[in-house]
């Protein structure tokens, strides 16, 4: 801990064509709050980029030195841009931040906050989605981050922003890479938490297949993270969802069918995701890009 007893962080954000959004992102990490945490860098990989972001990127280099760029010429999975990140970061505490969302002024401080605490491993942040509530796939995209905030609460779950110590050399190929980290912290000796003020802005699939496309790739990594390294995410089981389903479910007509067919959708969606394990040996590592997702019209839930 230094910079005046504050933590430092390397930021890193996996840019595959994320040229609508990367300035957005870029803006709200530079105009950060910061108390608790020191921002020393924000490091973008650009893996097999074919649209405007490393230019959008290199002009924010040039205005900024905390910005630094990486390219990766040809796309090799999140993990792979993950690892080149990784190996660059000089920060003791490392932030990864989706292209696709904004955190708000006082986000990285709250998501680093918690590493004043030795035992601390790795952190998560708290994702709300963009999208409105009055369609059934707006619905069911809210419902699945309503569920992670709960749930995460008492059983911390970390996915969509994360920050973890900088004491693991490289991430392994996976499609599920925050709950990967959350094994590796965790074989470590080191605990979870779950920061519900570092607020993160970001678009769920506004498609069902997308949803179902979405929903399908983790529940494979999930999976074959359980199998391979013994290690189950708090999504996992299934006592702890329900109990928090039945816990924030609104009782009138309209909520409950939604949240009904929300379970079907999300049911299929993990059907396929074990066939993907069990049959048809499908990793997922490089995933199909969910193009619903890369909408985010911050502040328009």
């Amino acid at each position: 801990m230094n910079n005046g007893n504050r933590l430092n962080c390397s930021v890193g954000i996996m840019a595959y064509n994320e040229a609508a959004n990367i300035e957005n992102v870029l803006e709200a990490l530079l105009h950060q709050q910061e108390k608790e945490a020191c921002i020393r860098e924000i490091v973008v990989v650009a893996s097999g980029c074919t649209d405007d972001t490393i230019p959008i990127v290199e002009n924010w280099r040039k205005a900024d030195p905390r910005i630094r760029l990486l390219v990766q010429r040809r796309r090799e999975g999140k993990t792979s841009a993950m690892n080149m990140f990784i190996e660059r970061a000089t920060s003791e505490i490392l932030v990864l931040e989706g292209a696709d969302t904004v955190p708000l002024p006082t986000t990285i401080d709250q998501l680093v906050g918690p590493f004043s605490n030795s035992d601390i491993g790795m952190t998560g942040g708290h994702p709300i989605p963009v999208n409105g509530r009055n369609t059934f796939i707006g619905f069911a995209g809210h419902l699945i981050w309503v569920l992670h905030h709960h749930l995460s609460l008492r059983y911390p779950k970390c996915g969509e922003l994360v920050a973890w110590r900088n004491c693991l050399p490289s991430i392994p190929p996976t499609a599920s890479d925050e709950a990967t980290i959350e094994a590796l912290i965790v074989s470590k000796g080191l605990r979870l938490a779950y920061a519900p003020e570092a607020i993160v802005y970001m678009c769920a699939p506004s498609t069902a297949p997308d949803f179902v496309r979405q929903r399908r790739r983790i529940w494979a990594g999930y999976l074959l993270m359980k199998r391979e390294r013994s290690y189950r995410v708090s999504t996992l089981y299934t006592s702890r969802v329900w109990r928090s389903l039945l816990a924030t479910t609104d009782w009138n007509l309209r909520s409950v069918s939604w949240t009904l067919g929300a379970v079907v959708l999300e049911q299929y969606a993990r059907f396929l995701g074990t066939l993907d394990v069990l049959i048809w040996n499908r990793d997922h590592v490089i995933w199909d890009v969910v193009e619903s997702t890369k909408s985010l019209q911050h502040g328009t839930q």
